[in-house]
């Protein structure tokens, strides 16, 4: 509901991430941050439901919609780079789990 206005239900645990911002481009302002992440796969409870900005979205998030897997290279996506993981994954490879820090 808090991103995309509809429920879902939570598959299993994908990745986990963690970004420790003293080592990234935005180090200046991020040295202290230091956050873990983690991805699941998830449905939607009805299938057909309307996806939306939902109830509580990200202050910098500027809207929602659904991405080709394999087109993912071509949209601006954070971490960066979780789009390799995504596209092994959805292709049936083998994936890590623990991503480590990366952005």
């Amino acid at each position: 509901m808090e991103e995309i206005g509809q429920e879902v239900e939570i598959g299993e645990l994908l990745f986990i991430r963690e970004y420790i911002g003293k080592n990234h481009e935005h180090a200046s302002s991020d040295f202290a941050l230091h956050q873990v992440e983690y991805y699941f796969s998830c449905q939607l409870k009805r299938k057909q439901a309307e996806i939306s900005n939902g109830t509580n979205p990200d202050s910098d998030q500027i809207g929602m919609e659904w991405l080709p897997i394999q087109q993912l290279f071509r949209y601006r996506l954070y971490p960066k780079d979780m789009r390799t993981y995504i596209i092994k994954h959805v292709q049936g490879e083998k994936t890590p789990i623990y991503l480590g820090d990366l952005n």
